[in-house]
C-alpha cells in the first residue's frame, strides 16, 4: 500500500538510515571529506526529505551522499544504481509528451514520477558528474533534464554509458523504452 502521509513509520526512518549509512560506508570515494555522523543529523531533521530518499530506495535508486552545496550546506543524494531505477523505467518525459500520445501510453512520465517523490530528474551536467563516480548505466539510459528551448520542440535527452563513454543523446519526448528510466537528485 502506498504511504500517502510523507511520512516514514519509526521502523521505517531506522532502517532507512542502517541502509544508507552501510552505502555511504562501502562508497567513500563518492563523498570524500564528509562524514557520516554529520549527514545523518541533517536526514534526522528533515521528515520529508527522507520519506523522498525512502521512494528512492524503494524503487531502486539506491540513493547515495555525492556531496555537498557550498552555499546552502546541504548533502546532495544522486540515485546510485549501476542502471537506471527498474520501478522507474517505461516512462515518456514529462505530462505533455504522455496526454500527446494517442495510443500505447504509458502509465506515467518522468517528471511526474519524479515530483510525487519530491525529487528532481539529474541536470545533464549532474549525470555526468555521477558518471564520473563509477559506471553508470552500461545496459540502460536515464531521462535527464531537458533544456525548455529542446522541450518546446517537442524532444527530451538522456544519457548512458557506451564504449567506456557517457553520451548524451536527444530523442522525442513522448518515446519511452523498457531499459529507460530516470534518476533523481535529493538535496538536504
Amino acid at each position: 500500500m502506498k504511504n500517502t502521509t510523507r511520512k516514514l513509520s519509526s521502523a521505517q526512518q531506522s532502517a532507512l538510515l542502517e541502509t544508507l549509512k552501510a552505502r555511504f560506508g562501502k562508497n567513500m570515494h563518492r563523498h570524500k571529506g564528509l562524514e557520516w555522523e554529520e549527514v545523518a543529523s541533517r536526514l534526522e531533521g528533515s521528515a520529508a526529505k527522507l520519506w523522498s530518499l525512502h521512494e528512492m530506495e524503494n524503487t531502486g535508486g539506491e540513493p547515495d551522499v555525492v556531496g555537498q552545496d557550498k552555499k546552502t550546506g546541504a548533502y546532495i543524494f544522486f540515485d546510485c544504481s549501476a542502471e537506471t531505477p527498474k520501478e522507474r523505467r517505461n516512462c515518456c518525459y514529462d505530462r505533455a509528451a504522455l496526454d500527446a500520445r494517442k495510443e500505447h501510453k504509458p502509465a506515467n512520465s518522468a517528471m511526474d514520477m519524479a515530483a510525487d517523490m519530491g525529487i528532481e530528474l539529474l541536470s545533464e551536467d549532474q549525470y555526468r558528474q555521477l558518471q564520473d563516480l563509477g559506471k553508470f548505466d552500461t545496459k540502460t539510459s536515464s531521462w535527464v533534464k531537458t533544456p525548455e528551448a529542446i522541450r518546446k520542440l517537442d524532444g527530451a535527452l538522456f544519457g548512458d554509458r557506451r564504449y567506456d563513454h557517457v553520451f548524451i543523446y536527444h530523442n522525442g519526448a513522448s518515446s519511452y523504452y523498457a531499459a529507460r528510466g530516470f534518476r533523481g537528485v535529493l538535496n538536504i
